[in-house]
């Protein structure tokens, strides 16, 4: 199996990059080799500083860069020898399993959009993110940021989504699925939540549990929480903020030390061809390595199969 990286991808790119990758090498050493994919002259002498380290590590030349404050659709087009357009080229053939990147989060998608292209029948694919839970793992929030605005259908299939997510990767048996509102009754909410609430009660394909306040997201309601991209946004860069404001003033606690994006490493894109994950622009080497990790643990799971199956049926 091998799983790829954008190399140029990310702030600290490509030191950081390259460094994650070796730690995420040592742990998948049995397992999946590392595939970089980047600006060789930039890359290759840090591959080389590693010496032994990095030897399993397979570096694949790009000679252009996706800078973070470029315009996504157009950069992906214009630059079709980018680390981005590259990575998602291999992906597509099936020279790997999995593509990561840290890099800009436009291009990303777009690449998901017009490459690996959407799986059939999904309406709108949705970038997830993890929930630490009071009671111990964690659930799925989606979407957090692909999709502003939502037409009840699409919220409906983000509780399909990340249901298959949450069995097959994340391991939960019977995950259940909650909806993101402002009350907990049924008939509270837009026009837009209550005709979602509609679909995914009497989804078969789901266990809903009806709707969630936002004090429910840490407790053991729901496994899964579907909301627009807009409100997922808002609540993740808040789940964020929380652990910046507590590590400032020097106080953890090994459940708010999960909000560190840095223990999940990246965001899945739900709802493609192929396993696709999107990292933190300032990653870190953990960060990196974490994101390749579960890229392996997404390829290894077959999840992509999985909601190709689910919505071919």
């Amino acid at each position: 199996m091998k799983i790829a990286l954008d190399a140029m991808g990310g702030d600290f790119a490509p030191q950081a990059a390259v460094d994650g990758a070796v730690l995420a090498a040592e742990k998948l050493a049995d397992s999946a080799q590392i595939v970089l994919i980047g600006q060789e002259s930039a890359v290759r002498p840090l591959l080389e500083k590693y010496g032994a380290a990095a030897e399993s590590l397979l570096l694949v030349s790009a000679s252009q860069v996706i800078e973070m404050g470029e315009h996504p659709a157009k950069a992906y087009q214009q630059k079709q020898d980018s680390s981005i357009a590259v990575g998602y080229r291999m992906l597509h053939a099936g020279e790997v399993e999995a593509f990561c990147s840290a890099g800009n989060t436009g291009a990303m998608l777009v690449g998901a959009m017009f490459s690996v292209k959407p799986v059939p029948g999904v309406l709108r694919p949705a970038i997830a993110n993890f929930v630490p839970k009071l009671a111990g793992g964690y659930g799925i929030l989606l979407d957090v940021g692909a999709n502003a605005e939502c037409k009840p259908e699409m919220l409906e299939q983000f509780g399909e989504l990340g249901s298959l997510y949450a069995q097959y990767v994340l391991g939960i048996e019977k995950p259940t699925v909650g909806l993101m509102n402002l009350g907990e009754e049924e008939g509270k909410g837009t026009a837009i939540a209550q005709a979602a609430h509609q679909l995914l009660k009497v989804n078969p394909h789901i266990h809903f549990f009806g709707n969630l306040e936002g004090r429910d997201l840490f407790n053991a309601k729901a496994d899964v929480i579907v909301c627009d991209g807009y409100t997922g946004n808002v609540i993740l860069k808040m789940a964020e903020s929380i652990y910046d404001i507590l590590a400032e003033k020097q106080m953890h606690d090994p459940f708010f030390d999960k909000f560190n994006y840095e223990a999940i490493g990246g965001s899945p894109i739900l709802g493609i061809n192929d396993n696709a994950i999107i990292g933190h622009g300032v990653s870190t080497p953990e960060a990196i390595c974490n994101m390749l990790l579960q890229g392996y643990q997404m390829a290894k799971s077959g999840i992509a199969d999985q909601i190709k199956s689910t919505f071919k049926s």
